[in-house]
């Protein structure tokens, strides 16, 4: 099944290609060559607190073979857990070198995942949980559970990554949306299930009827929730199916793992502006016109030209 986020969301972190595309590098990087690495851990040289962007020496002797965490710095939040949606600053290099590969620093940009939902690499899932908000978390990864001996972008085969991730935020996310039932009386547009047990939506898509050539943003559950905005990153389960065919070409719900949403890069029009305005904790039916979806490109499973289906609940924002 096709990963949606991977087509609508430009990548930040770890499973892109163009990993590190606008970093500018360390201007002190010269500087920090020498610098000894101390149990195993490559020196912070400048930048050591907690919001500054780091400056990271180059790695010294054997790279570990395990994965190594290492608390920088200890905040007073919440532990993190698989499942939680977190908000991190970060910066990342090679074990033997100094110039970084990626940072969200420089964007002014912090990176939203959830934990342990395969989003990024396993040594970020692995080496996070169990740390608390507000630190600075110093990670180590050996290529098993980086990117292996394929590399990525910069990011050579058989690389050890060195990271810095501070810890900006953590909520716990609902199970589903929940909210006041509204009326799906159009007879011609999908209709979506009610139900807030976690479990996926049905949605039934009216077989005789032509989809409509107009973005469909409609509630199924109307929670009181804030409204999303579009600088907003908002986690949601949801499930995507083509009009013509009733297939499912994607959901969350078969993998039970949500995603996080950052809805000023999402580039399938569509979707972007199907959430924009509605509330938070809602469940919502989105039906997708070609010509805000994917065109005259087809994607997989996705044939050229198709009017996509969604119910989406969103089930909150970071």
């Amino acid at each position: 099944m096709r990963r949606l986020a991977g087509l609508v969301v430009v990548p930040l972190l770890l499973l892109s290609a163009a990993c590190g595309s606008d970093d500018k590098g360390s201007d002190s990087a010269s500087a920090s060559a020498s610098a000894p690495s101390k149990d195993g851990f490559p020196a912070i040289t400048a930048g050591a607190k907690f919001g500054e962007k780091p400056t990271v020496a180059k790695g010294t002797g054997t790279p570990p073979k395990e994965l190594k965490t290492n608390v920088v710095s200890q905040g007073d939040g919440a532990k993190l857990k698989n499942g939680d949606a977190i908000q991190v600053n970060y910066l990342g290099q090679a074990w033997d070198s100094t110039k970084p590969f990626d940072n969200s620093f420089d964007r002014k940009q912090p990176f939203d995942l959830t934990l342990g939902a395969g989003m990024v690499i396993q040594g970020w899932d692995k080496g996070l949980v169990g740390q608390k908000v507000g630190s600075r978390v110093e990670l180590v990864i050996p290529p098993d559970l980086g990117y292996g001996d394929q590399g990525q972008g910069d990011i050579k085969p058989n690389a050890t990554l060195v990271f810095v991730v501070d810890i900006l935020k953590a909520k716990q996310i609902p199970a589903s949306a929940k909210g006041s039932e509204v009326a799906q009386d159009n007879i011609d547009l999908p209709k979506v299930g009610t139900n807030t047990d976690g479990k996926a939506p049905t949605v039934k898509i009216p077989s005789k009827s032509t989809p409509p050539k107009k973005l469909v943003s409609n509630y199924v559950l109307e929670s009181k929730g804030e409204v999303v905005k579009e600088t907003d990153s908002v986690v949601v389960n949801y499930v995507g199916l083509v009009w013509k065919d009733g297939k499912t070409f994607d959901s969350t719900y078969a993998t039970g793992k949500t995603q996080t949403f950052p809805l000023a890069q999402v580039t399938l029009k569509g979707l972007k502006n199907g959430l924009i305005g509605k509330k938070i904790g809602s469940r919502v039916l989105l039906v997708v016109p070609p010509d805000q979806a994917f065109g005259s490109k087809a994607q997989q499973s996705i044939p050229a030209n198709s009017t996509l289906v969604f119910a989406v609940d969103i089930l909150t924002k970071m």
